[in-house]
């Protein structure tokens, strides 16, 4: 008898998902009342094509899935959610937030935190968060801050790659940016546990992640280190880094385009501290005079 052929992880994974993916459609289904063939009329697909979904055997496009999900009367992201089922109470919560002007759901988060989550503002002050695209001058601003206000300065890119053993370059190489943003996750959760009082530089990009964003702008007093395109691309570029010339004619309109898609996310920091034309002494004396806020009790260090 031959051995059965045993599936690499990565098929392994997607047969999972399609189980569950066929699983949710049946139930959205039967709780609402529709037949498959029904189902199938008003999506406009087959019924046998629906039938093979729900078995997890079918994977088909986008645009049969949106279809599917517009006849079962939801949005196609809460169809294709690749979690567990959320709580109900989720649901109805998101769906009221999701009926809030938008000064009345900011208003809503802020109220929430500070009756769930939300540290003391005390606290909070006590962990400074740099945040902003790559060569705005995190790493050389924080480090001053740091010494001056006696807290350990942390690299969070750094932390992740003593963690792993492996350069951020080879996480990326090797298992992706999934894997990159669960270390991300959890060297930010590792830094918080162990430390009250820090200056924390983070990645460029630590923004695009709903769940590690909230966590920081929740527990730490964050700043967004800001400066114009050109300003980016020449630190970096000093750093002797040429990664963002090397074969991109377009490398600058590259780079703004992703600072403008970012700037929505970098701008729910606390503050904002503009970097451009100024000296790094410049620089420590603005971000200084930005923490010294009332309610702060960071106190610098004597000379």
């Amino acid at each position: 008898m031959k051995n059965a052929r045993i599936k690499p992880a990565a098929s392994r994974d997607t047969d999972a998902y399609l189980q569950r993916l066929g699983a949710r459609v049946r139930t959205l289904r039967n709780q609402r009342g529709m037949t498959r063939k029904a189902l199938a009329r008003h999506a406009k697909v087959s019924e046998r094509y629906l039938a093979q979904l729900e078995a997890g055997l079918g994977n088909g496009s986008i645009v049969l899935l949106r279809r599917i999900a517009r006849a079962i009367g939801l949005p196609v992201t809460q169809l294709v959610y690749e979690g567990p089922e959320p709580a109900l109470d989720l649901v109805l919560l998101s769906q009221f937030l999701e009926r809030l002007p938008p000064a009345a759901l900011a208003e809503a988060r802020d109220l929430l935190l500070k009756r769930f989550t939300m540290p003391s503002e005390d606290a909070r002050r006590r962990r400074v968060a740099l945040i902003g695209l790559r060569g705005g001058g995190k790493s050389t601003i924080g480090r001053m801050l740091a010494e001056q206000i006696d807290v350990p300065f942390i690299e969070l890119d750094r932390e992740i790659e003593r963690r792993s053993g492996a350069t951020l370059s080879e996480i990326f190489d090797m298992f992706g940016q999934e894997t990159f943003r669960r270390a991300e996750r959890e060297t930010l959760d590792d830094v918080l546990r162990k430390h009250q009082d820090f200056v924390i530089a983070t990645s460029g990009s630590i923004v695009t992640e709903p769940g590690t964003l909230e966590l920081l702008l929740a527990s730490c007093f964050t700043i967004w280190v800001r400066a114009d395109p050109e300003d980016h691309m020449k630190r970096v570029m000093a750093q002797g880094d040429m990664r963002p010339m090397a074969n991109s004619p377009r490398a600058m309109d590259d780079l703004v385009s992703i600072l403008r898609s970012r700037e929505p996310l970098y701008a729910k920091a606390d503050v904002t501290l503009t970097t451009t034309g100024k000296t790094p002494e410049q620089n420590l004396a603005e971000l200084l005079r930005l923490l010294e806020l009332p309610g702060n009790r960071m106190t610098r260090r004597s000379a």
